[in-house]
């Protein structure tokens, strides 16, 4: 297994990195945490520009269809910042779902408008708050003369107060989830955001709905499986961006241990922060190498259902403790919203649980590895 990076996702690298120090310094990156306006339309349109937003979309809609590990070092470079914005949930989630369920029309209508930026389609799946699976589905899909009517609610929904399209998990009177398009401005659709420790995250109100059978994302009741097969292939892009953000967290931890200086001495030289700079090293490697590791594996053509569910459990219960440790390091100082390390604490506890909790992709990795009759 070859993880070094090529010539091209060197440069990829570097691109994001200029791009993030001359469009989103720390500075605005805090601001927009700090005002919880995190969806900033020029910045999105810039880095559509660039082709961002199409890297996985295939060259007949308007992108060009890099493999997925080019696509995962720029969102490494994202996490970096950490670079909000409905990058991951329109450029990838979404795509990847019409790139595998969506029929030639619905493919043809929206994929080259996500790739240049100027629609942004946002999954809107589970009513209940922290679970993952079918059975956090309980928005309603209700036959009507000519089509189907939605009722439900969907509960914190990444970048949802972007969105200009949503792609909606609802359930059959038998049961079954089906995916479905529908329209931000359509009659009876109501996107409100969620405040709290979080950031990005809305509620979709969908009350009365309604939509066509042109609508649909595939067979009814084949809505599930769908997402279970595009979540192997966009877990470890998100994850790679979980691995930007602890990197760049370890980086400024040490420097400020290096810097910080107590008792006349710098803080480095104390035992038990030593430890919790080593603590975000091992998360950091743990989540690099695992991430990585499921990357090689599926642009190779391998089997990686298990170490793709690994990526999500590991990077996200990474950044999550990076923060941690580098709170302690940090103190008072790392609680202030003007200090970067309070922009990747909120983006941290915002990934935790988005599309699955760690806990529920270790069930997930487990039934991969070993499944239950």
């Amino acid at each position: 297994m070859d993880l070094k990076l090529t010539e091209t996702q060197t440069m990829l690298s570097q691109t994001a990195a200029d791009f993030i120090k001359a469009e989103a310094p720390s500075t605005e990156i805090t601001r927009w945490f700090k005002e919880k306006n995190t969806y900033v339309p020029e910045l999105f349109k810039k880095a559509a520009d660039l082709g961002w937003l199409g890297m996985i979309v295939p060259e007949e809609y308007g992108g060009s269809d890099v493999s997925l590990t080019d696509c995962a070092v720029l969102y490494e470079g994202m996490g970096h910042a950490p670079l909000p914005g409905p990058f991951f949930s329109s450029g990838v989630f979404s795509t990847l779902i019409l790139i595998e369920g969506g029929s030639s029309a619905q493919k043809e209508r929206l994929l080259p408008k996500i790739a240049s930026g100027d629609a942004i389609v946002v999954p809107a799946i589970t009513d209940k708050s922290v679970r993952w699976g079918p059975e956090a589905v309980e928005t309603s899909l209700i036959p009507d003369r000519d089509g189907f009517v939605l009722q439900g609610t969907k509960q914190f929904v990444l970048d949802g107060e972007a969105a200009s399209t949503f792609i909606c998990a609802a359930r059959t009177a038998n049961g079954e989830s089906t995916l479905v398009i529908v329209d931000r401005n359509a009659p009876g659709v109501k996107v409100s955001r969620i405040e709290g420790f979080m950031v990005s995250v809305a509620t979709v109100s969908l009350d009365g709905v309604h939509v066509t059978a042109d609508d649909l994302i595939g067979d009814v009741g084949s809505g599930w499986e769908l997402l279970d097969s595009v979540l192997v292939r966009a877990l470890p892009i998100l994850a790679a961006y979980q691995v930007g953000a602890c990197q760049e967290i370890f980086d400024f931890t040490n420097d400020y241990t290096r810097t910080r200086v107590v008792f006349g001495q710098p803080i480095g030289r104390f035992q038990r922060v030593q430890d919790h700079c080593v603590d975000i090293s091992i998360h950091l490697d743990a989540a690099r190498w695992v991430t990585y590791e499921a990357l090689w594996l599926l642009d190779s053509g391998a089997h990686a259902v298990a170490q793709a569910h690994e990526t999500k459990a590991v990077a996200s219960e990474a950044y999550y403790e990076a923060c941690n440790f580098s709170h302690m390091v940090h103190a008072g100082p790392g609680t202030d919203y003007d200090h970067p390390l309070m922009a990747h604490s909120v983006m941290a506890h915002t990934l935790f649980q988005y599309l699955g909790t760690p806990q529920q992709h270790k069930r997930k990795m487990m039934d991969a590895l070993y499944p239950r009759n």
